[in-house]
């Protein structure tokens, strides 16, 4: 897809000024009846949508799981914005650029926030950074000033209130994996070993080596799948209580290993204790096999497909090929997403305000809409509401640039960053 598409016009506005409406053309008296009649159908049908959509039913909009408002129903006449602000665009090194601009349609204003980060420029690099230790939270802006990154936005959606740590898969060019499931959350943005660009199911694999049966289904995440067995190392924290077991506390299983041997096998966890080597947890079938696991050898790797070198989840492809894949019109968030403009090889971190008068928010669909005017052939959602969060170097600061809803900054599990070598 064409980068000369919203960027562009973005451009273009700062030298036309404000622009311009989506009038429909004259039409008869009876067309414009025929019109009526088809638009109150429509409105009808989108009534229905909402009844299917509007209470968030399988689409997850933030981790703090806050309904927001309905969008009203537009015709497609409407759709076009009736006025875009003079946008502001601030270069932020070499590689690195940011864009805000204002925009209002039938529906309410919004405010947008772009970085594009080019990934031919030498030195710009893309990284994952979390608060040191996955279950813990940070505010991005803190995030960013520990790791000296040039910019940063939200990552994936996290255990918010519990644990605190991400739902789905994180690796880092420089930390490695840090937590990782085997299903149920796994659609990501990753950088392959050659450092292309990707979006997808990332798939993780477990195996303990004594016990080739065992299904290995979870590292450092925040609850191990029924019947699995999770892994946990000192990258998660203290020992795990039951919160990772979803309060079970029957059929449980909690082995210690050090230095590839097994030093202890209990049927109780013992939470809050260093982990000095690894610990795994098993639920049902898991502690099963566990509970086979004697004194004596041990040993337990854990991969992802392929062997990214970078990976951060979220929760749906917005953009694949460079189609729409989500449908959900409803909901009205605060939003943040990342995708990759392959004509240019740029990627493209936005954020949307929202839960504001000055902008209303975005629904799955328009957000993936406007990646989609902005280049983008692959998008992936990333957390959203009060975690929407964009910092950037400006006067060789760095500073929040968007509007965050909860008016303080939320502590997050982790950030996509930009920075350089």
């Amino acid at each position: 897809m064409s980068s000369v598409t919203l960027r562009a016009a973005v451009a273009a506005l700062a030298v036309s000024g404000l622009v311009a409406t989506g009038l429909p053309a004259a039409t008869s008296a009876g067309s414009q009846g025929e019109d009526r009649s088809r638009e109150r159908s429509a409105g009808a049908q989108w009534q229905t949508r909402v009844a299917a959509f509007g209470d968030s039913g399988h689409t997850r909009h933030s981790s703090d799981r806050r309904r927001g408002p309905i969008a009203p129903y537009v015709s497609p006449k409407d759709q076009t914005p009736l006025l875009r602000t003079t946008p502001v665009q601030q270069p932020m090194g070499p590689g690195v650029t940011y864009t805000r601009w204002g925009q209002t349609d039938a529906r309410g204003p919004i405010q947008a926030h772009l970085l594009a980060v080019d990934l031919d420029t030498p030195g710009v690099r893309l990284d994952v950074v979390n608060p040191g230790r996955v279950a813990a939270v940070e505010d991005v802006l803190t995030m960013a000033r520990r790791n000296g990154v040039l910019a940063a936005v939200n990552g994936d959606f996290y255990d918010i209130g519990r644990t605190g740590a991400p739902l789905g898969v994180s690796a880092s060019p420089r930390s490695g994996l840090m937590n990782a499931r085997e299903t149920g959350w796994n659609q990501g943005f990753y950088l392959t070993r050659k450092g292309r660009p990707q979006f997808g199911e990332v798939t993780f694999t477990g195996r303990i080596r004594e016990r080739p049966g065992a299904r290995v289904t979870n590292v450092n995440s925040h609850f191990v799948l029924p019947g699995g067995i999770g892994v946990y190392t000192p990258r998660w924290g203290r020992s795990p209580g039951y919160a990772v077991t979803q309060g079970q506390q029957r059929d449980i299983r909690m082995v210690e290993i050090r230095d590839g041997r097994v030093v202890a096998n209990r049927g109780k966890l013992r939470p809050g204790r260093e982990i000095r080597g690894i610990v795994l947890v098993g639920r049902g079938p898991g502690a099963v096999e566990l509970r086979k696991l004697g004194r004596g050898p041990a040993h337990v790797s854990w991969w992802l497909r392929g062997r990214p070198q970078l990976v951060i989840t979220g929760s749906k492809l917005l953009i694949d090929d460079g189609q729409v894949m989500v449908v959900d019109d409803a909901e009205m968030h605060p939003r943040t997403a990342v995708g990759i403009d392959r004509d240019t090889n740029e990627v493209l971190m936005l954020a949307v305000d929202g839960r504001s008068e000055e902008s209303r928010g975005y629904t799955m669909v328009e957000l993936a809409r406007m990646m989609q005017d902005l280049g983008a052939d692959e998008a992936l959602n990333l957390d959203g509401g009060g975690s929407t969060t964009m910092v950037g170097r400006r006067s060789g600061t760095l500073r929040v640039l968007n509007d965050p809803s909860d008016s303080v900054l939320r502590n997050v599990a982790n950030a996509l960053v930009v920075r350089r070598d």
